[in-house]
């Protein structure tokens, strides 16, 4: 997966569309779409870490 990183700099065809539109709302809608998308796994992982981490300790304390 690192070395096919380099050559996948392209966006879906919907993505590159409107950004190649030239309209600036749309575009800043488009990443602010794919950050609020990117946010929720990472989420989710932190919270089962951490509840994995609480369980665990409390384990460890009984």
């Amino acid at each position: 997966m690192i070395f096919s990183t380099i050559s996948s700099y392209a966006q879906c065809a919907m993505c590159k569309a409107v950004v190649e539109n030239g309209d600036v709302d749309m575009a800043e809608g488009v990443n602010n779409g794919i950050s609020y998308l990117m946010v929720f796994p990472y989420l989710l992982v932190g919270v089962l870490f951490f509840t994995l981490y609480r369980y665990r300790k409390n384990q460890i304390k009984n």
